[in-house]
């Protein structure tokens, strides 16, 4: 071992043992001093505890989280703040933690930080929530505590980071009850359908927009909602042509929901917006539950009357490239046969013009959620 190791191998220890006397004398100050002395006290647990996960795990083990959970109660805002931050770096990446500040009695504390009027406060208490409920352990107290309407609110009203963590918390909560759907709809339809048209459509975050949407389309009020979002069956269509597996299983779900719900007032609305493409790529493409929906949707979108003779070229072409992918060359021409006789004249121009409209507006790009959007999150602050 040569004398720079050395040297860095003693630097490291004599790192570590000041770490520890650092996490020694901020629990002891948590639980004996003043209340600006555990202020400061809290905030040095969220700065040590950041990047280390050994250091995380030193703090629960002193038994700072008990304390750090009372003082989310005082009145005191910085108290709050302080408090709020370290939690949440003690939670990131830390599975018992989760479960330990939980078990501390923070859920409703947090509830109530929720209705804060301090912006960076609600911020801060989305992105805790956020990650406590990545917990399964965790999931159905914080589901039944209240916090839900309240992070349907920041869909709305938060900073695009808070509507971040406020649509990946909600998803998190969703995998713990079937009663979830009443306590969104109908408010958090017209947030999410806007947050789904703006962000990339293949990207993770799509796919849990898209879920929680194919929930809120359980109800009959969630299904009126959506259909009532400026441009919300448009963004959807889009999310079946461009999106993951996932997020295009979901979309035709809510697609093919809206449609049997009542086929006499959704499908005109639905084939004005170009599905049929989309559709029928994903009846190659997609996943085995999403091949099943599209063929389904199709269905219902066919008129009654026997169809007449398709007379566009190109989308000859398109059933016939699909046809190809799905038989092969030799037996091409008689599957897009079939494929045809299934589709309507006018839902097929209606799909192509709307198609058309949209490839002739391409050059205005629509816009686009930041980097950030794209990131699984459970952030350290």
């Amino acid at each position: 071992m040569g004398r720079h190791q050395q040297q860095e191998d003693r630097e490291e220890e004599a790192w570590t043992l000041t770490k520890q006397a650092l996490v020694q004398e901020a629990a002891k100050t948590l639980f004996n001093g003043t209340l600006e002395n555990q202020i400061q006290a809290a905030r040095d647990i969220r700065k040590l505890s950041k990047t280390s996960v050994k250091t995380r795990a030193n703090f629960a083990a002193a038994g700072v989280i008990q304390p750090l959970v009372s003082m989310l109660n005082l009145p005191n805002a910085e108290a709050k703040e302080a408090s709020l931050l370290a939690l949440l770096n003690l939670a990131v990446r830390n599975e018992r933690n989760k479960v330990r500040i939980v078990k501390a009695g923070a859920v409703p504390m947090l509830v109530e930080l929720l209705k804060s009027e301090n912006p960076s406060i609600r911020e801060s208490t989305t992105a805790a929530i956020l990650t406590l409920s990545a917990s399964a352990l965790n999931k159905p107290s914080i589901a039944s505590s209240g916090a839900t309407p309240h992070l349907v609110e920041i869909l709305s009203s938060g900073s695009l980071q808070g509507k971040v963590d406020a649509v990946t918390a909600l998803y998190n909560l969703t995998t713990c009850t079937e009663n979830l759907s009443p306590l969104l709809a109908p408010q958090a339809v017209p947030p999410l359908l806007m947050l789904l048209k703006e962000c990339k459509k293949y990207s993770k975050f799509a796919e849990k927009a898209t879920a929680l949407i194919e929930l809120l389309s359980s109800s009959d009020e969630g299904l009126s909602a959506i259909s009532r979002v400026e441009n919300g069956i448009l963004t959807l269509v889009e999310t079946i042509e461009d999106g993951s597996l996932q997020s295009t299983e979901h979309s035709v779900g809510v697609l093919l929901k809206l449609c049997q719900s009542s086929r006499e007032k959704y499908r005109e609305l639905i084939l004005k917006e170009g599905a049929i493409p989309g559709l029928l790529q994903l009846t190659v493409h997609g996943s085995p539950k999403a091949q099943q929906r599209a063929r389904a949707l199709l269905e219902l979108l066919r008129e009654n009357p026997t169809p007449k003779t398709l007379e566009s070229s190109v989308l000859e072409s398109l059933v016939f490239n699909i046809a190809t992918q799905v038989d092969g060359a030799e037996k091409a021409a008689e599957t897009a046969k079939k494929l045809l006789q299934e589709m309507v004249q006018r839902s097929m121009e209606l799909s192509l013009s709307s198609l058309q409209e949209r490839a002739s507006s391409s050059d205005t790009s629509s816009s686009e959620l930041p980097s950030k959007f794209e990131v699984e999150l459970e952030p350290e602050l």
